[in-house]
């Protein structure tokens, strides 16, 4: 792939420049609280920026011992807890590259993506809470440390065995707290390294075939972070930063940035709603959160439930509320308004693992305009386009970015020559950025993502945003979750809704015709399903999103290549040979 300054795929910033990413998280130094880790067991720990220094230098240390150097691969098997930050930041002290899955994704979904970048060094916790359950994790760290031949040691870190010695440290592994004593410094020496070398390798879902690699340049990411922290969120030293995230998502790398601001972070891992559906509110108010963070379908499942945390909370720190994973509709805008807090910054923000940022986000010196991006990220030359290329405004169309920019991935693991970078992003628009999403830029500036690309309907040869149904659909009480997509049908694509309704309700001719009402009413005649069907379940990747592709196969007979991408996968079972389809 030829090197060209100004040119997509291909430019690089800064080529002379040289810095440690680490460093720069660091370097703010004292007794303000960096990190607050909490766990849905009630586990609480808070470590100072000197403390959290301390504890990276002495694991940097152990981490040369082993004979980690610049470029080489740590791999994290970690919940979201501060063990899993230091052990970042002592990897990315050295100049090492840093990847990173949440357990849940169980061991075949993790071997598909470590096996691929080979780490020599593998970090994996004991086990972790969730939903009342304490699950056990050691087995799948030996495993995979058996199954990939690069990996040299197993560091295991205790979670569930803090408070219980029925989960001892297997003897294969290395004892993480061990290391930290045994290797315990205060002095660091930071790697520093081209601006554009790796930093973190982060992997695609992986529902359509084995999980892509997507590599993250050191400075393009520090760059980029600041930027959104500062000038989009208004992150300054002292507030408290909360994102409701796994180590499997790049929102957990976007989150641990905020300590280059000064933030303190305050990270949870567990269920978002145990102990009970209002918790994460709880801990809002408890830890005087700030910038709060979740994602849209957590936002619109508490509306359902009629959770009201403004009558049970006074949220009196809370500026800022963020939102992402999917669209934001109008109406969970109006719910965050009316009934969390009124005078507070709501932020939909978009963007992903492609970019570990955002093209479009929030700005607290504009006006918030229900169901809207404020506006697109500083410095990214954002545009929606019509197929020939052409802008538009005002019309639904692909969202690109015309020009380089820091955080684009310096390229896919295992792909010289660029093929597959290629492929995933300009191969609709020669030299121009295709996110992939189904956009439009509004009179004020905004935009609204009406869907991924992939999943666009078009009956009759009209182009319909699935995230356009979902909006209406989630007015529907009765209804708890959706997915919707295009069956081939007689030479034309009629729409499929597929539905989970409250428990003990049925999907009768009634309710049917109730949500063909809301969507006639509040879209258009063509947004209206053929067929509405209920289901027990909707498959979801690890990180929350709804696998539109992956249904849309199989009621096409079509095989699903990657079911360890999914959190659920047993849902698929649901879409197979509905009778209904076929008629």
């Amino acid at each position: 792939m030829l090197i060209h300054p100004t040119q997509m795929p291909g430019a690089r910033f800064f080529p002379d420049a040289s810095l440690n990413f680490a460093e720069n998280l660091l370097r703010h130094r004292g007794d303000d609280i960096a990190l607050i880790s909490r766990l849905e067991s009630g586990q609480r720990q808070q470590l100072s920026y000197e403390a959290l220094r301390q504890q990276v230098a002495s694991l940097a240390q152990a981490l040369r011992s082993m004979g980690i150097e610049p470029g080489d691969r740590v791999a994290a098997l970690m919940p979201n807890v501060a063990a899993t930050v230091v052990i970042m930041l002592a990897t990315t002290s050295l100049g090492a590259v840093f990847t990173s899955c949440s357990p849940d994704f169980g061991e075949n979904g993790v071997f598909d993506r470590f096996s691929q970048t080979t780490p020599k060094v593998l970090f994996a916790a004991d086990g972790y809470y969730y939903n009342g359950k304490t699950i056990d994790s050691r087995s799948i760290a030996v495993a995979l440390g058996e199954r990939i031949d690069a990996i040299q040691q197993v560091v295991m870190v205790t979670v569930i065995g803090q408070n219980n010695a029925n989960y001892p440290i297997p003897e294969s592994c290395s004892d993480y707290t061990n290391l930290l004593q045994q290797f315990a410094t205060q002095d660091i020496t930071f790697n520093r390294v081209g601006f554009n070398d790796p930093l973190y390798i982060l992997y695609s879902s992986g529902t359509t075939g084995t999980p892509k690699c997507i590599v993250h340049g050191v400075g393009g990411t520090l760059l980029q972070h600041v930027k959104e922290h500062r000038l989009h969120v208004d992150l300054c030293q002292g507030d408290r930063l909360f994102y409701y995230t796994t180590c499997g998502w790049m929102m957990w790398n976007w989150l641990v940035s905020g300590l280059a601001c000064g933030a303190t972070l305050i990270l949870y891992d567990g269920s978002p709603t145990a102990p009970a559906t209002d918790s994460l509110w709880q801990m809002a108010d408890d830890e005087g959160v700030t910038v709060f963070g979740t994602s849209a379908r957590y936002l619109a499942s508490l509306e359902k439930l009629n959770i009201r945390p403004a009558d049970n909370y006074a949220l009196s720190t809370l500026k800022t509320i963020l939102s992402t994973g999917s669209p934001l509709s109008a109406e969970s805008f109006r719910y965050v308004y009316r009934d969390i807090k009124a005078d507070v910054c709501l932020a939909s923000i978009s963007g992903g693992t492609d970019i570990i940022s955002c093209f479009a986000l929030g700005n607290v010196c504009l006006p918030v305009y229900a169901g809207e991006l404020q506006c697109p990220g500083l410095g990214m030359d954002v545009d929606v386009v019509d197929d020939s290329g052409a802008s538009v405004r005002g019309e639904k169309g692909e969202l690109v970015c015309r020009q380089p920019f820091p955080a684009m991935p310096t390229g896919f693991w295992h792909d010289p020559q660029g093929e597959k970078y290629q492929a995933a992003y300009f191969e609709r628009f020669a030299g121009i950025w295709a996110q992939g999403d189904y956009a439009e830029i509004t009179e004020h500036n905004g935009i609204i993502i009406h869907g991924r690309s992939d999943a666009v309907l078009n009956p009759g040869g009209v182009r319909i945003g699935t995230a356009e149904i979902y909006r209406q659909v989630e007015k529907v009480t009765a209804v708890v979750d959706a997915i919707c997509v295009g069956q081939s049908w007689q030479n034309d694509v009629r729409v499929i809704l597929f539905v989970v309704l409250r428990d003990g309700l049925v999907l009768d001719a009634t309710l049917e015709q109730q949500i063909r009402a809301v969507i006639r009413t509040n879209a258009t005649p063509r947004h209206v399903p053929a067929k509405i069907i209920q289901v027990a379940d909707i498959p979801r990747t690890i990180s929350g999103k709804i696998v539109e592709l992956a249904v849309r196969n199989i009621i096409h007979g079509q095989p699903v290549t990657n079911t360890d991408a999914l959190a659920n996968p047993e849902a698929l079972t649901y879409f197979h040979d509905i009778p209904a389809l076929s008629q």
